[in-house]
């Protein structure tokens, strides 16, 4: 799991959609469920990705690292694990754990994206926002 303070756990379920012919969630829904991580993350510490955008700014992903451990079916109930690894002047790197939604979770997957902040088309400095928000919650803060 991350180096950071704060872990985020966003709750999901498989859609039917999500599934190959084998009735296992395909390798590419990972991908959304770690973004809809990410977002819920971001809004957890008092941030809205909208606003970022809004204000200019976007966090593309230049790099993308899942480990599949275990498959998930259709309507398996799951949870994402995203907390904030590294905050950089110019890119940041979330970790991921995706588990079941039990008691005793097993993990599914695990994976890491690394971003790196654009502002106008061209590679920026890290909002103040959001560097502002993630001191403040580290620092044991309510993010509202």
């Amino acid at each position: 799991m991350p180096l950071s303070t704060h872990v985020w756990e966003t709750p999901l379920r498989v859609r039917y959609a999500e599934t190959d012919a084998m009735g296992i969630a395909h390798h590419s829904a990972y991908v959304v469920w770690l973004e809809a991580g990410r977002v819920d993350w971001m809004r957890s510490i008092g941030l809205s990705y909208a606003d970022l955008e809004r204000a200019g700014y976007s966090l593309p992903v230049v790099e993308l690292r899942v480990r599949y451990v275990a498959p998930s079916r259709f309507d398996d109930e799951l949870v994402v694990r995203t907390g904030l690894s590294e905050l950089r002047s110019r890119s940041a790197r979330f970790t991921y754990e995706i588990v079941t939604a039990e008691p005793h979770p097993r993990q599914l997957a695990n994976a890491t994206t690394q971003h790196i902040c654009m502002r106008a088309g061209a590679v920026a400095r890290m909002p103040d926002s959001l560097r502002a928000a993630v001191e403040r919650t580290s620092a044991g803060q309510s993010a509202g």
